[in-house]
């Protein structure tokens, strides 16, 4: 491996995670849980806990529970952003028509700036973009 191989549980959230042993790649990433292992014998070692993990992700599955997921109004709006919300009426009206995922993509890649000036800088580069109802990766 390079650097790690992981295997994801894509609700993992759901799971007890008794060992501990789940990785949540990012603080935004809501329902996804990753089991890493560095090598080969990693994965020996852990055998009869990665198998207990996977029986118990299907049981979830099957289940057919849900990970609550956080609504759009829950992730930090920059300073940056809202200002230019609130200085154009017409931008705020094309953000709130986009889709929850598209608020959400703009949000994360606004707040992910450390500088206000490169927040700044974002909100510029894209309020053309959710004029025209586009998504940042459209």
């Amino acid at each position: 491996f390079k650097e790690y191989c992981a295997l994801l549980f894509h609700k993992g959230a759901l799971l007890k995670d008794e060992a501990g042993i789940l990785v949540q790649q990012t603080r935004n990433v809501q329902a996804a849980r990753q089991l890493r292992f560095t090598d080969l014998a990693m994965i020996k070692r852990q055998q009869h806990l990665i198998k207990a993990y996977i029986e118990e992700a299907i049981a979830v599955e099957r289940s057919g529970r849900s990970v609550p997921m956080r609504s759009t109004g829950e992730f930090e709006m920059p300073e940056e952003f809202s200002a230019a919300l609130k200085r154009s009426p017409a931008l705020k009206k094309a953000f709130q028509a986009l889709t929850p995922g598209r608020q959400r993509g703009y949000l994360l890649h606004f707040a992910q700036a450390k500088q206000a000036r490169t927040r700044e800088a974002r909100v510029q580069k894209h309020t053309e973009r959710i004029l025209q109802g586009k998504g940042l990766d459209d």
